[in-house]
């Protein structure tokens, strides 16, 4: 390897060459896979690449520009606007039949003008197009882009796979670090995989650093490494799939019961620098949605570990979170009260304005009170037990809906057998209290 080739940075030096090189996406790249077989014949066609940085999107697309012999003009939708897509496809109509393939990198960046451009297009064959994108299509991309191109998702690397690349890079005389007098045990190797956390550009990265602090020679320590680190080794996107996919996960993992997911998702975000303030307002939400009056209890101390990170602020107030979260996942589950309330919430938009029945309204004025407001109101606090059996505090239509069902789990047991005793006492008084039919 040549001085002037040292000055192009490792990872691009080691960018695959062949499909072989790539590693860790089996899945789409493995024997009969459909991208695999496109590559290999040369029959290409226009998708979008998804997947988390240092995944292989730009890579792959090179390769499929290589495999097809085809030319490839590469756009950023940071910097490209709908004049620079003009320009590529004019030059794509001056390759004279040559296949070209536009490669829009963080192509969820283009608005929906810009998405709009591309269609003709690749509709008419002018070009093939390849998005790379680190959200979600089905929700930044438009539906009629989406139609036109085939989705891959790319996995995060596993650190295997990126165990590979660096004793790869290592080993690599003609482009990567081969020949060089340093030493770098597996620990060190494994320290670098961890922080790499699946992006391979950034595990080059950081090798090359550390071999550069070794001026050539030495041996690569666990303490030397983790002094280049200036960035936690855990990605973390604040505002797209990542973000929402360990939220989910920390939900699902409380209302599983899982008290060690929870830990673990919990963890996680707080790691990534998610704000805890956001995660004390979905904990609420849980302790309601999920547990419900299976264990109220669950309610009262996701509000005070709300109050508590307000008040301390992280780290201190983090504890509180996982006390709440762990008390969550061990709780009885419920989720009465939340199918009741989406079930008359339903109910209140698709139907009518019902009147409230003459005797649940109010009565503060003469003239209410002679229109029959309030009449046969029977104050339940004079009832036996507290209880007006029989009453209907529903609108007439409705009368006898019932909304919520409690859960044989928890408090609600002893809910739910309560409220069967007051139906019972409710059939009863109907029935003491039926009209008399002439004749009997």
């Amino acid at each position: 390897m040549n001085d002037d080739s040292r000055s192009i940075p490792l990872a691009e030096r080691m960018r695959p060459r062949t499909i072989d090189e790539v590693v860790g996406q089996g899945h789409v790249l493995g024997p009969g896979k459909p991208l695999r077989h496109a590559l290999q014949t040369g029959r290409l066609h226009s998708l979008i690449l998804w997947g988390g940085p240092g995944t292989g999107k730009t890579t792959l697309a090179r390769l499929m520009a290589r495999c097809a012999d085809a030319e490839f003009i590469a756009l950023s939708a940071v910097m490209a606007g709908v004049k620079d897509i003009r320009a590529a496809i004019d030059e794509a109509r001056a390759n004279d039949g040559r296949e070209t393939i536009l490669f829009i990198d963080e192509v969820h960046r283009f608005n929906k003008a810009q998405q709009d451009a591309l269609l003709p297009h690749i509709e008419d064959g002018t070009c093939l197009f390849i998005g790379a994108t680190t959200e979600n299509p089905s929700f930044e991309l438009n539906s009629a882009l989406l139609s036109r191109a085939r989705v891959y998702v790319l996995r995060t690397l596993d650190e295997t796979a990126i165990r590979c690349l660096l004793e790869r890079a290592l080993g690599d005389t003609e482009h990567g670090l081969g020949g060089i007098d340093v030493s770098l045990p597996d620990e060190a190797l494994e320290h670098i995989a961890l922080a790499a956390d699946g992006d391979a550009r950034r595990a080059l990265n950081l090798l090359e650093l550390v071999v550069d602090n070794l001026d050539g020679h030495g041996t690569a320590s666990i303490e030397a490494i983790d002094a280049l680190l200036t960035a936690g080794p855990r990605r973390f996107d604040k505002g797209g799939d990542r973000f929402y996919d360990q939220i989910s996960a920390l939900h699902k993992s409380v209302r599983g019961s899982s008290p060690d997911g929870s830990l673990y998702w919990l963890a996680r975000m707080l790691d990534g620098g998610c704000d805890p303030l956001y995660i004390a307002r979905r904990v609420v939400r849980m302790a309601s949605e999920d547990i419900g009056n299976a264990d109220p209890r669950a309610l009262a101390i996701a509000l005070d570990a709300w109050e508590t990170v307000e008040r301390l602020g992280s780290p201190e107030g983090d504890l509180a979170l996982a006390q709440a979260v762990v008390y969550l996942a061990c709780a009885a589950k419920s989720n009465a009260v939340y199918k009741a309330f989406k079930a008359c919430m339903a109910e209140v938009r698709k139907g009518p304005s019902h009147e409230v029945p003459m005797h649940l309204r109010n009565a503060p004025t003469r003239l209410m009170k002679g229109l029959g407001h309030g009449r046969d109101y029977r104050y339940a606090h004079d009832e036996p037990g507290a209880y007006a059996a029989g009453e209907n505090y529903l609108p007439e239509a409705l009368a006898g809906r019932q909304y919520y069902v409690p859960v044989d789990r928890g408090l609600e047991i002893r809910i739910g057998e309560k409220l069967a005793e007051l139906r019972r006492r409710d059939t009863v008084w109907r029935e003491t209290h039926a009209p008399s039919v002439e004749g009997d």
